[in-house]
This record gives C-alpha cells, structure tokens and sequence, in this order.
C-alpha cells in the first residue's frame, strides 16, 4: 500500500476552529439542565426547539416583483453562495478588486472571499449607538471604482443594527455615482420585522447581487452562461428539494399566507424577549445601559460585555455567547429570560 509523504502537505498551516460552531460543541456537551445557548445564529421557537426554515429567506414576488428577477441560481447554502458570487466577481472586475466588509460582520464574509483571492478590507459599520454613517459613506467615496461592498439586507450580523430608508438612498446613490458594486447577503428578510418588503427596502434602485439560499441578479445571457459554468464546477448540481418546498408555498395561496404570519409571529416572538430581557436587566438595576437591546433589530444584539464577562457567564451559570457578548435573542424564551437577565446581573456586579 502506497503512502502520501509528510512533506507534501508542510506548508499547510493550521487553522483555528470556528468560534461559533466550537462554542455550541461545548454547550451540547454540558450536562447542566439549565444550560442557555445564546450564540447560534438559529430561529428556536418558545420551547427553544429549531423552527427557523430557509423559507424566512426565499425571494418571492413581494414589493418589486419577479418579473425584475430574469435569472436565479439555487445552491446548498449561504456561504456556497457566497462563493460562486465572488468568483464569478473575480472574473468579471479583476484579481485587483476590493471587497469591502462591514466590522462587525459575520466571520464567513472575510473567510469566503479571501479563500477566492480577493483583498478584504474592513470599515466602521456600527459604534453603540447605531449605524456609523460618517465612516460608511466615507469609504464609499474613497474606494476605487468596481469595488464590491459586502451590505447585510437586515438584521445586521453581528451588530444589529440596521440602516434606515433615507441612508439607503443615500448608499444607492454614491454606489451608482462612483460605480461601486453592492452585494446583498440577506439571510433574513422577513424576521427582522415580520414584513419582507420593509426589510428589503436596501435592494431597491442598486444594480446588484443578493445572495442567501439563492442568488437572483438580472443578468445578460453571457453572464449567466458563466455563472451557470461556475455552478457546475463547484456543486454540479444544487439539491432540488429546497427548491421544490418554494415553490409549493409560493404557489398556494394558503400556504403562502400562513407563511407570512409565520414571519409575523417570529419576528414579535424575538421582539418580545428581547424586551422581556431589557425589563428584567432594568428591574434588577444592572450597571450598563441596555437600551440597545430594544433598540437593535433581528435575531442578533452585541451586549457590550467583556471577554471575562463572557467567560464567567459560561463558567458558573452555564451561558453560552460569542466572545464579542454577541448574543441570540432567539436562544431566550420565558422559561429562562429571569435567568439570564439574573446571570448577567450578578456577574456585572460581582
């Protein structure tokens, strides 16, 4: 039998475990009962049981319409997705080109697209009290021509902290001035607040790409043939299953309809803990201000804590969170949003 020497692979460097994923390996492994997973980026219902389907991020003809939509491409996932976008933007804008993230911003956007070649650069997105506009709009106006801007349709991951209608406009019109390309991931359109054309109000009037389950762009017949070419190399063919389960809903009325209140309910279900959690901290008197957890949108919030913070949390009340105190606001629900306001309490004022 024929072996693989060593010494091919000694340039392969190790790579750190991804922190989310490690972090819900370690909460699965805790024996406590009274566990709280508040890092997984996951829709759980009341009970904490998975609910969140890949229909909360399908496009339907919703406010803009399909008939805009010419072309669509399904694959597995979000960061396969991801991927097959920006190699296809690779070769259309060049090796040269810029893509543009916002910091905070999901640890896959950086991974992804330096993994295809690109240079990555980070810009203020978000300080405590909201969207930093000033730094956004000045690296829009200092970047070079066909650089790709990374934006978050809604519910900003991690931050969540969203931009308004009138900002919107503001990007779109220095993007079209200055030629710059926005790349939509939007993996959330309807959670944020239950309507999927007022959390899509950042797609409107930008020539650009939305990526999530699927990847819809209006393109000429050379650059689908591409894109469909790209497809094929990377994932051959997509599973149809998915795509399939769309179509039914979007092709029943009723389902249609029940899944529109599912939005709803969702949505206000996050809302509720989320306020559920920002009274209880209040109550309590805990040092800090936690307006922000009312005040941020989606699934996500940053609770301003420190990484000791986090650690004691994990520690001795056994509450799982990303070292940024980026936490889930789906993992909370009425059986244990005392305890973690509680929790977060003693460990501020310990």
């Amino acid at each position: 039998m024929s072996s693989v020497s060593p010494s091919f692979f000694g340039a392969v460097n190790y790579t750190l475990p991804d922190a989310i994923f490690e972090l819900t390996k370690t909460y699965n492994a805790d024996p406590v009962a009274h566990k709280v997973n508040l890092g997984q980026g996951t829709y759980k219902d009341g009970n904490g049981i998975l609910g969140f389907c890949p229909l909360a991020s399908i496009i339907s003809d919703t406010g803009y319409g399909l008939d805009l939509w010419q072309k669509f491409c399904c694959s597995p996932g979000r960061s396969s997705a991801l991927h097959i976008v920006g190699t296809m933007l690779k070769e259309a804008l060049g090796r040269d080109t810029t893509v543009y993230i916002t910091k905070p911003s999901w640890s896959n956007h950086r991974k992804v697209f330096e993994s295809i070649g690109f240079s990555v650069r980070e810009f203020n997105y978000s300080s405590s009290a909201g969207v930093d506009m000033q730094s956004l709009i000045q690296t829009l106006d200092e970047a070079a021509p066909k650089s790709i801007f990374v934006f978050h349709a809604s519910a900003h991951n991690p931050s969540g902290w969203d931009c308004r209608a009138d900002q919107w406009k503001q990007i779109g019109a220095i993007v079209k001035e200055r030629q710059l390309f926005p790349l939509f991931d939007a993996a959330y359109l309807g959670l944020t607040s239950g309507d999927y054309d007022h959390d899509a109000m950042g797609l409107y009037g930008m020539n650009m790409i939305m990526v999530l389950f699927f990847v819809r762009h209006v393109l000429t017949r050379v650059e689908f043939s591409s894109l469909a070419r790209m497809i094929r190399v990377e994932i051959s063919n997509p599973p149809a299953f998915g795509a399939r389960v769309v179509v039914a809903i979007l092709e029943d009325e009723e389902l249609y309809a029940q899944w529109r209140k599912d939005l709803v309910m969702m949505s206000s279900r996050i809302a509720e803990m989320g306020r559920e959690l920002y009274q209880g901290l209040t109550e309590l008197g805990t040092p800090g201000d936690w307006k922000r957890i009312i005040e941020q949108k989606g699934m996500f919030c940053i609770l301003g804590l420190t990484p000791n913070h986090v650690q004691h949390l994990q520690k001795e009340y056994h509450i799982y969170m990303a070292e940024s105190s980026r936490v889930s606001i789906a993992g909370i629900n009425g059986s244990n949003v005392r305890y973690v306001a509680e929790c977060i309490n003693e460990t501020l004022k310990r």
